[in-house]
């Protein structure tokens, strides 16, 4: 494990070149050429403005010598002012124009990196923490951000400099080589800070990323770690994962912190050298005392840019990670992968499993040759112990994980061939759990079909146990479900979750039905709910209720990824086979008759 345990790459990630990300990076500012022309501009008119100010310093110098009267000194002064002014609101123009480029970059590199990460299967969220994606989507994109910024407040210098070490040739050429010489030791020691750079970036930034998954879990489960008073034990993960990237960040900072005031260092060496050259050539009358001032005066400017530069390829590469990790999610290949995207038409809901091979992992193989035929608006009940591939048949109908082998056909098509959101329209799926979104029960059943009118709303809300349940509502449909629908009950989650799929109104219907204890009548109402829905779809249904089973047109009766027995509730239950023992194990206690005869067990 060790110090940097945890901040391993993930199997998505990809490495880059340099050449590949810069030009990525200006694919994406391409659009946004018109502003980035009027940000040049500017960049070239500061620079100018910038360069000129040593330069009429040290003509006033040399003038001072001479006789100089006050209009003179008045033009010059007028001249800095002017120069400084400019170099102000052209900063403020160039600042302000960047700002919005840069955004609308960031936004689009967001938007991409999030619509990748909602494409993915769901298979790529069984491996991959979610904590971590949202780190790339948003920190990662950040920190791109402010690195282009970066970057354009060096352009402006580096076009300064060249244009004071224009001035400098024609002022004091032999000078001037005095200082080319010393620039390749900068550049050389700058260049070996270049790779420890980017090593301890993408470090700090997988820390980060440790973080926000550390966060997002604890949220999410901070009701279970109450219950088992737990929060010590969530506080000692955050913990770790934040002291893991203080430490990470702090040999981050101290590597970034460290180059600059490395090439000061030389550049001080640079500058006494060339302050004792000029100073004897100006005591010897070889060049005036206004050129010497010139030289050293715009040394700071031609040095500051020139050092920027070297200390800057280490903190590009900040940025160069940043956007590497956002573009590794963003090229991340999806397993789920369509042939084609025909156009779906209305679905009869005829589902056929050919041979189908599926496996969540090498090791681990849920269906080997699975053959299955459900018929158009047939209900089948999928029973079995856990494990026996229950929820992998239904994910599979939804096209959210990817089989190996054989085909899944839809009314006679490939699944494969179908467009993924249309295809998906014409489902309607309930999870075991329940999830609302934050916001209001009418929302919340809304979230399929927005164009859903409160009239058929209220008019199938009132099919449900004549619409009781919504009087247990504080605010009937306008009541705020919470995050997560913490606030209503799993029952009332559950009559939410059945409205939301009844408004879509779906060819095929896939329940994972809660095994939540519910009283009886809520039980009642969402059968109720169930019998809306399964009277004009084809529906699988994960049962772990006996009403849900008893139901069904079909059970089907599962084991290691096999059929074993299929056939109605009543012909298995003759049979006396695994469907038997499955209903004496899981079912029976739900029965009217296991009910009324424990009553009168208990009376005797």
């Amino acid at each position: 494990m060790g110090f940097f345990a945890g901040l391993d790459t993930e199997a998505y990630d990809r490495q880059y070149s340099d050449r590949e990300l810069v030009r990525r990076i200006v694919h994406y500012f391409r659009p946004h050429s018109k502003p980035l022309v009027i940000v040049s501009l500017f960049l070239a008119l500061i620079a100018v403005s910038g360069a000129a100010i040593p330069i009429l310093v040290s003509r006033t110098v040399d003038s001072l010598s001479q006789q100089m009267d006050i209009d003179q000194i008045w033009l010059l002064s007028g001249a800095v002012l002017f120069a400084g002014i400019f170099s102000w609101g052209g900063n403020w123009v160039r600042r302000r124009l960047l700002a919005r480029v840069t955004q609308d970059v960031i936004m689009d590199i967001r938007v991409e990196a999030f619509t990748a990460a909602a494409n993915h299967d769901l298979s790529f969220y069984d491996e991959f923490s979610s904590g971590r994606i949202v780190s790339r989507i948003t920190s990662d994109t950040r920190e791109f951000g402010q690195v282009v910024i970066l970057v354009t407040d060096l352009v402006t210098q580096l076009v300064q400099a060249g244009l004071v070490a224009a001035a400098l040739i024609a002022a004091e050429p032999q000078l001037m080589l005095w200082l080319l010489v010393t620039m390749p030791f900068v550049f050389l020691v700058a260049l070996g800070f270049r790779r420890l750079a980017r090593k301890v970036t993408r470090r700090g930034m997988r820390a980060m990323g440790n973080v926000n998954a550390a966060i997002k879990e604890t949220v999410s489960g901070i009701s279970v770690a109450k219950n088992f008073r737990q929060e010590s034990s969530i506080f000692e993960e955050f913990d770790q994962a934040n002291c893991t990237s203080f430490k990470v960040n702090m040999q981050r900072g101290f590597v970034l912190a460290l180059v600059f005031p490395s090439l000061n260092t030389l550049g001080g060496f640079a500058t006494a050298l060339l302050l004792y050259v000029g100073g004897m050539q100006a005591a010897a009358g070889v060049i005036s005392v206004g050129s010497w001032f010139l030289f050293m005066q715009s040394l700071d400017r031609f040095w500051f840019p020139v050092l920027n530069l070297s200390s800057f390829w280490t903190q590009l590469q900040s940025g160069l990670s940043a956007s590497e990790r956002s573009f590794a999610l963003i090229d991340a290949e999806t397993k789920v992968v369509q042939v084609s995207e025909n156009k779906v038409p209305k679905l009869r809901g005829e589902i056929l499993f050919e041979k189908v091979d599926f496996s969540y992992t090498e090791q681990e193989q849920i269906l080997c040759g699975f053959d299955l035929q459900i018929k158009p608006g047939e209900n089948i009940a999928l029973v079995g112990h856990t494990g026996a591939g229950k929820s992998s048949i239904a994910k599979l109908v939804a096209r959210f994980y990817e089989f190996q082998a054989g085909r899944i056909l839809i009314d006679g098509e490939d699944i494969r061939s179908f467009d993924l959101v249309e295809y998906r329209r014409q489902l309607g799926v309930v999870s075991q759990i329940p999830f609302l979104f934050a916001g209001t029960v009418l929302e919340n059943i809304r979230y399929a079909n927005q164009e859903a009118s409160m009239e058929e709303i209220f008019a199938l809300a009132g099919k449900i146990g004549k619409g009781e349940w919504l009087e247990t509502l504080p605010q009937g449909l306008e009541t705020e479900v919470g995050e997560r629908g913490g606030r209503l009950s799993m029952g009332q989650r559950q009559l939410v979750s059945l409205l939301r799929v009844l408004v879509q109104k779906p060819a095929i219907f896939i329940l994972d039905e809660a095994t939540a204890s519910i009283d009886p009548f809520t039980e009642w109402q969402i059968q109720e709910g169930l019998n809306l829905i399964l009277r004009d779809t084809t529906s699988i249904l994960i049962a772990h209720r006996l009403s849900t089973v008893k139901a069904a047109d079909r059970i089907i009766v599962l084991e290691n990824g096999q059929i074993i027995e299929e056939g109605n509730h009543d012909s298995l239950l003759a049979a006396n086979g695994h469907y038997a023992g499955l209903y004496n194990t899981y079912f029976r206690h739900q029965s009217l008759a296991y009910v009324e005869e424990s009553v009168q067990l208990s009376g005797e």
